[in-house]
């Protein structure tokens, strides 16, 4: 169309998002996924996925970061489903 202006997309903030790790305050719990993280063992290539990401500000550019971290919980995952598994063939022979 002639003689009319582009849309324009909203600016970004500067500050960008929020995706650095939250340092906890006195007197306030630990956030619950926050938890799970820690006891997964993948708590490493987690803040290094936040680090990128606020670095980057661009999840493409992080994906070596994420597929780490996919792999890491998968891991984590399938030696919980073995576990669990594990103990219940334990608690049926008890049984």
């Amino acid at each position: 169309m002639v003689g009319k202006e582009p849309q324009r997309l909203p600016k970004m903030s500067a500050q960008g998002h929020t995706w650095a790790r939250q340092v906890k305050k006195e007197g306030e719990e630990e956030d619950p996924l926050d938890q799970l993280i820690s006891r997964s063992g993948c708590a490493a290539s987690h803040y290094a996925v936040q680090e990128c990401m606020a670095q980057h500000q661009d999840w493409r550019q992080c994906q070596p970061q994420v597929q780490a971290f996919r792999d890491c919980m998968s891991e984590q995952q399938a030696r919980r489903r073995e576990e669990l598994q594990r103990r219940k063939e334990q608690g049926s022979v008890h049984s």
